[in-house]
């Protein structure tokens, strides 16, 4: 199925550059994700590994702080951990299974990465790597960020008890409720958060309520979560088949069979990239330096995922 991506996927016509860190913050995420008891056993560790969460991170990121750096590979890491317990390990196949340790995710997220607060061990090594990576933002001193990675976060948690809910009645979404809820479930929008904190150029708060910025900023978040189930949808037929992916929502609305409705989704992701085109062309030649910065890190992030989708053993 990695061969019919590549096929059929434009190719992003953005540079494609990769942090000179990546294997050493490869490692020291490893061991965070190790010591903080994320991954447990010899397998757990083989599959974070193979997950690539460095490289997706480091060509996400390339000219990044390598502390920066490294906080975004260990939110992917913890994204990837978070994604497996629930789409292979069986954390989220009901609601009922899945709320306990969403209500504890979420009392992490209230406290705002508070140093003063107790580290919330009762929620678990989940719940503990969450805490570190928001009190980690929370000490870089970008209050907004902060605020809007927990945001997102929250939505992102809620995201999943919707794709449980799905799984335990075996229904499969339309269309346009899968690309809405697939912004949430994907953990893109946090990703781009911390990335936007490697960064001190970038639009104000003000800036954010302009509709071209966020729709722009909601077309890279599809491109890069069409791209994933494009790519991704090879092994979830071969593990545990789940509705969760364009090819499997546009099949079951449309009625195509598995080839059409490939192409159907690998269509959808060539023309968002060409309307991702233009309006980043219209936002360029506003010519504020601010939405520049803004730019270059959602077009290094859907370089980045079709460049890692292409070579991690994750999807082969």
């Amino acid at each position: 199925m990695r061969s019919f991506a590549i096929s059929a996927l434009r190719e992003p016509p953005f540079p494609a550059r990769r942090h000179a860190a990546v294997e050493l913050v490869a490692g020291e995420s490893t061991g965070w994700a190790r010591d903080l008891g994320l991954v447990a056993t010899e397998a757990g560790l083989r599959r974070l590994r193979g997950a690539g969460a460095a490289e997706l991170a480091g060509r996400a990121c390339p000219d990044a702080p390598v502390d920066r750096l490294r906080l975004l590979t260990d939110l992917i890491s913890w994204l990837f951990v978070m994604d497996d317990a629930c789409d292979e390990d069986g954390l989220g196949a009901s609601p009922t299974r899945l709320a306990p340790t969403v209500a504890e995710l979420l009392a992490v997220l209230d406290g705002h990465g508070d140093r003063a607060a107790t580290r919330p061990v009762a929620a678990g090594p989940l719940g503990v790597g969450l805490d570190d990576l928001c009190r980690r933002v929370r000490a870089r001193h970008r209050p907004t960020l902060l605020l809007r990675l927990i945001s997102q976060l929250r939505e992102y948690l809620l995201a999943l008890l919707w794709e449980a809910a799905n799984r335990e009645h075996r229904r499969v979404p339309g269309v346009a409720e899968y690309v809405q809820m697939r912004r949430h479930t994907g953990g893109v929008r946090p990703s781009f958060t911390v990335t936007d904190l490697a960064y001190d150029e970038l639009p104000g708060a003000a800036r954010w309520a302009d509709p071209a910025l966020t729709a722009l900023d909601a077309l890279a978040a599809d491109l890069v979560c069409w791209c994933n189930d494009l790519f991704s949808y090879g092994k979830e037929l071969s593990t545990a088949p789940d509705v969760h992916n364009l090819v499997t929502t546009i099949a079951g609305e449309t009625g195509q069979g598995e080839e059409a409705a490939l192409r159907a989704a690998a269509a959808r992701f060539n023309e968002g990239l060409a309307a991702y085109a233009e309006l980043e062309a219209t936002l360029t030649g506003a010519g504020d330096e601010s939405v520049r910065a803004f730019l270059l890190t959602r077009r290094n992030w859907i370089r980045a995922t079709y460049d890692w989708s292409v070579a991690v053993s994750r999807y082969a």
